[in-house]
């Protein structure tokens, strides 16, 4: 997937006018210290900055809602603001343009949110077009927080950085973290039991995003497009899923929020399946009120009725 990579700097004005921005008072913490600033690159992220941090923390996402976060584009006021944070919360190899401000910045300021999680290797068809294309394959599949135990694992995380910059608020990033990883534990055994009994343990996506949530909950994952949603598949892959479906007598293709369904909606037609939303929770729609945990609970239901589980 080609990736449009943004400017790395501002023009010298552009940056003058930055720093001066910069340079104003954080809003103040309840024991009068200033709110820890954090960027996060996109919604997980975000959402397991805020929940840990509360009150003692600004947090910023770099995506917006309702945008798609593979190919995001910093723009300059962005790439300074990921300097200036005092925590940037990223995934090193997901979006190039973050990695980049990263490494212009030296990285001291930045917390790898894979840190810890042991990788999922990329599917085997993402290498092979890689290489085909003459192109550096995928390391690894960047979907993480797509389990919920990972997620887990992820606030621990952010909890223990927040705690290192902010010895104060250290008390209270532990209770919220022991509070969002009691509710993460709570999503994960409702996953466990309401997927135990599915018919089909066989997952077909529009985009293989769910790898995590597939080896976590003994689905076999099998997507139309590769990691990256907006890859277009070839007639033959396109064919080769089709001929997957009325084989294994799949009943459910999920498409995603985000994306155009379709590629979802082509292979649903060519062989009588049905299609419903499964969403990558690689960010939230514009004004939605919901959050990760009301959005994986979605999820499960959706899965419930689609594979189909008793």
């Amino acid at each position: 997937m080609t990736r449009h990579l943004a400017r790395l700097a501002a023009p010298p004005a552009a940056a003058l006018l930055l720093a001066a921005c910069g340079s104003a008072p954080s809003p103040a913490t309840d024991d009068g210290g200033p709110a820890i600033s954090i960027v996060a690159a996109f919604y997980p992220l975000q959402f397991a900055a805020e929940r840990v941090g509360g009150e003692r923390v600004r947090v910023t996402s770099l995506t917006a809602a309702g945008a798609e976060p593979h190919d995001l584009e910093l723009s300059p006021q962005q790439v300074a603001a990921v300097s200036d944070a005092q925590l940037v919360v990223y995934l090193a190899g997901f979006q190039s343009s973050v990695d980049e401000a990263v490494a212009q910045t030296g990285g001291g300021n930045s917390l790898d949110a894979m840190t810890g999680i042991a990788p999922l290797a990329p599917p085997q068809g993402e290498i092979d077009e890689a290489k085909a294309d003459g192109g550096q394959p995928p390391t690894n599949d960047p979907h993480v927080w797509l389990d919920p135990t990972a997620m887990s694992t992820i606030v621990a995380t952010v909890a223990g950085r927040l705690s290192t910059l902010d010895p104060a608020g250290a008390t209270e990033y532990t209770a919220n973290a022991a509070a969002l990883t009691a509710s993460l534990t709570a999503l994960d055994a409702a996953w466990t039991s309401g997927t135990a009994t599915c018919a089909s343990r066989d997952l077909v996506v529009s985009h293989e995003a769910f790898g995590y949530l597939a080896a976590r909950y003994r689905f076999t994952q099998v997507g139309i497009s590769g990691l990256s949603p907006d890859s277009e598949p070839s007639p033959a892959k396109v064919a080769e899923v089709a001929d997957f479906v009325r084989t294994n007598g799949v009943r459910t293709i999920y498409y995603e929020t985000l994306v155009d369904p379709k590629v979802a909606q082509t292979v649903a037609a060519e062989t009588g399946a049905a299609t419903a939303v499964l969403d990558p929770l690689e960010g939230l729609a514009e004004g939605s009120t919901d959050d990760y945990l009301s959005v994986m609970s979605t999820n499960l239901d959706t899965v419930r009725k689609g594979q189909p589980c008793t």
